[in-house]
């Protein structure tokens, strides 16, 4: 009798676990509390697999074998807890995928941020190549779908915190750490040595033919490195430290230059070339470089790449410029250290668009940034409580704002020539938007409705 595999969530890594675990010859059903999407509906009918939508069928789903749970599920949920009590075995759409891939290697990318850009960086510098590669995780099509439907060589992985804790035999042939920062606290009991913990699980089952990038700039890695027999070749990156490494490095040589070493092959990048801009990029352009080259990737089409990449949608995105007030989306800034990078990056004085569901974190690292560039605050959420007393007597001019449309109508009665309107919430979207990415389309609109095109 076949294996009874379960599947909770129906959303990307969910209907591609599904699909893969049908490939495999196992019975499976996927079950979602919530609405699964016409799309993922009609790929699963496709495919024959069976699914519930509205509600779990419990005692059905706790006969399973294994179950596949979606990185968004809470391991807190009742479901979750009931089969875990039940000694069911709970993994990951990554756990589950790898077991399928066959001789092919995978470049995993984790970090509190940076993660989008340089998996898209590292993507692009492996496919322009000319690599047989797929892009996945986090970002691009499910994983498990592309293991289900594809041959490929090489998988270029996003891996969150959530995917990483379901992750047990899984391995990443070159792992790439950008950096741990307060993020998600929520899920980890408020602890920030939890979710450290978690993000390490990257370098799990690692051996010596293997790479690990990080960055060396970055307390909390070194503090971990500290604790954790890490046996893969290691490959730090850095601006300000000077951490050598046998098997190679990437550090600034100039102002506006690095150099990324692995083994016998070197390059110098020319960061004023890049068409992704501020310090943060210089990091992912390190971690991408040292990533690609690790995997052979010749250096002179590494640099060819590197200068063609453009910046993604939701990060620092630029939307347009009217009567000399530019209006930047960066929708994708969910916690509070992307949206330092995003006020580090300001040239201008800003009105600053903040808020949604809070994660816990403190707003305090955002102070002195706030405090030198931000005039005007302006609240976006159900429960702006929070953010009001975090930035009293830090920004002059605070607006609590619970819709969408009164927010843009602050902004605009806020914006003066000369300034930057920045959309970097530093907060997850779930109370007033589906997901970063609505949010981000949503402000893009308004904007070219009301301001751009007007």
């Amino acid at each position: 009798m076949a294996k009874f595999i379960v599947v909770l969530g129906g959303g990307i890594s969910g209907y591609g676990s599904a699909i893969l675990a049908k490939k495999q010859g196992f019975d499976v059903l996927l079950s979602d509390m919530g609405k699964i999407s016409p799309l993922y509906r009609s790929r699963l009918d496709e495919w024959g697999v069976e699914y519930e939508e509205g509600g779990h069928s419990t005692e059905r789903i706790l006969t399973a074998s294994e179950v596949i749970k979606s990185p968004g599920i809470p391991d807190k949920a009742p479901i979750v807890k009931a089969l875990r009590e039940k000694g069911v075995p709970v993994i990951s759409e990554m756990e589950f995928a790898c077991r399928y891939m066959g001789k092919a290697k995978s470049i995993c990318i984790t970090g509190s941020n940076g993660k989008t850009t340089t998996t898209s960086l590292i993507y692009k510098i492996m496919k322009d190549s000319g690599a047989n590669v797929a892009l996945g995780g986090n970002i691009g099509e499910s994983f498990a779908f592309s293991v289900a439907t594809g041959e490929y060589d090489w998988y270029v992985l996003e891996l969150s915190s959530f995917q990483l804790d379901g992750m047990f035999r899984f391995k990443a042939d070159i792992g790439v750490l950008m950096n741990i920062t307060p993020d998600h606290l929520d899920r980890y009991d408020y602890s920030f040595e939890k979710y450290a913990a978690s993000k390490m699980r990257i370098t799990q089952n690692q051996n010596s033919r293997d790479f690990f990038i990080y960055s060396a700039d970055d307390e909390m890695i070194l503090r971990q490195l500290e604790k954790h027999d890490v046996k893969a070749k290691e490959l730090p990156f850095m601006i300000h430290s000077a951490i050598a490494s046998g098997a190679g490095d990437a550090y600034l040589t100039e102002p506006t230059s690095f150099t990324a070493t692995v083994g016998k092959n070197s390059l110098t990048v020319d960061t004023s070339r890049l068409k992704i801009k501020g310090k943060h990029n210089v990091y992912n352009a390190m971690a991408a470089t040292l990533a690609t080259l690790a995997a052979g990737v010749e250096p002179q089409l590494v640099e060819r790449a590197l200068y063609d990449f453009n910046a993604i949608e939701h990060r620092l995105e630029p939307v347009g410029t009217k009567e000399e007030i530019e209006y930047i989306n960066d929708s994708k800034a969910t916690n509070v250290d992307s949206a330092w990078y995003a006020l580090e990056s300001m040239t201008r004085p800003t009105v600053w668009i903040v808020g949604g569901t809070d994660k816990g974190a403190s707003y305090a690292p955002l102070y002195d940034l706030a405090q030198k560039k931000v005039h005007t605050l302006v609240c976006m959420g159900l429960d702006n409580k929070r953010l009001e007393e975090s930035f009293t007597g830090i920004v002059p001019n605070i607006i609590s704002c619970h819709s969408f449309e009164e927010a843009m109508q602050a902004v605009v009665r806020s914006a003066r020539k000369g300034d930057t309107v920045l959309l970097s919430p530093a907060c997850a979207s779930f109370d007033l938007f589906k997901n970063y990415e609505h949010r981000g389309e949503e402000f893009k609109r308004w904007i070219k409705e009301n301001v751009l095109n007007k």
